[in-house]
This record gives C-alpha cells, structure tokens and sequence, in this order.
C-alpha cells in the first residue's frame, strides 16, 4: 500500500464555504490524501487569516503535513502569514495554470486560494491540478535552472531565517 499524502487545510471565515468543498471533494476522489483538517468548524466560530495560516504552516514545517491548502479572501494573507515560516513556499494560485506552475517552477509545498475570487469547481479543479504536479515535470529542459533557482531560495531563506 502506498504512503497517504498529508495535507494540512485550514481557512479563514472568507475561504470557509470554499475550504468545506476542498474537503469534500479530496474524502470522494483522492483515498490516497489524508486530510489533516485546521479549518473552522462552523461559519459561527471565525478565526482570522493570521491564526489559521499558522497551523498548515508549522505541520509542514515540522514534517506533520507534505503539503498544504489555505483559504481566505483572496489568498494573499495566508500567503504572507505562510511564507513566515522557514520550509514553507507558499503561492497564490488563482486557476490551474498558476497551480501547476507553483509546484513545477517553484516548488510550493503550501498553495493559497481565494474564497471571494474562486468558484468551488475551480477551487478543486486547482488542488487536483496543484497535486497532480512534481516539481520541475513540463519543463526537464529546464531542471538545472529550476533546481538551482530554488537551491538559491533556500539559501536567502538560511540566511534570513535565524
């Protein structure tokens, strides 16, 4: 049997209908993703971008977690509040192009989406698209550049992150 994945998804009230469709959709299509679910349990007990983040954000960096999905407004805040943490390489992804693209040029281990911008269908369509890519795959002409690249952020991130 093969290893589930982790994933660690959280969100905030605005990305909490979208967050509840992720769910739903990884427990009927994807038996091989385990869940590992931060978000809030009701539209009645909020919890702002800048707690939930957090939570995706150290199970990936402690190992608890391979990947990660966050959920606000528009994406961009959890994306901050992730990016905080050493290990985590969190994007905005707005559509599937940018999905696989954070996880084939830069290695996203953490993708954030946009409550207020994307629609439900779309929000699954990009987690399965986001899944579904290794890093540098599309683009093996590329890979000593792609790898050195984000050998380079990890080396800023070193050095920044004391």
């Amino acid at each position: 049997m093969e290893k589930k994945i982790r994933l660690a998804l959280a969100s905030d009230l605005s990305g909490f209908p979208l967050a509840r469709e992720i769910v739903k959709h990884l427990a009927e299509n994807h038996p091989e993703i385990e869940v590992l679910d931060f978000g809030i349990p009701s539209a009645d007990q909020p919890q702002p971008y800048f707690v939930q983040a957090p939570k995706v954000a150290k199970a990936v960096q402690k190992g608890e977690a391979d990947k990660g999905v966050l959920v606000c407004g528009t994406g961009q805040g959890m994306a901050i509040v992730a990016n905080k943490h050493k290990g985590v390489y969190a994007c905005v992804v707005d559509d599937i192009f940018s999905a696989e693209r954070s996880k084939i040029v830069n290695n996203a281990n953490v993708i954030t989406l946009g409550g207020w911008i994307t629609a439900p269908f779309l929000g699954c369509q990009i987690v399965d698209a986001w899944l579904a890519m290794a890093f540098t795959q599309k683009m093996e002409f590329k890979k000593d550049f792609l790898t050195n690249a984000f050998n380079q952020v990890v080396a800023l991130e070193a050095e920044n992150f004391k």
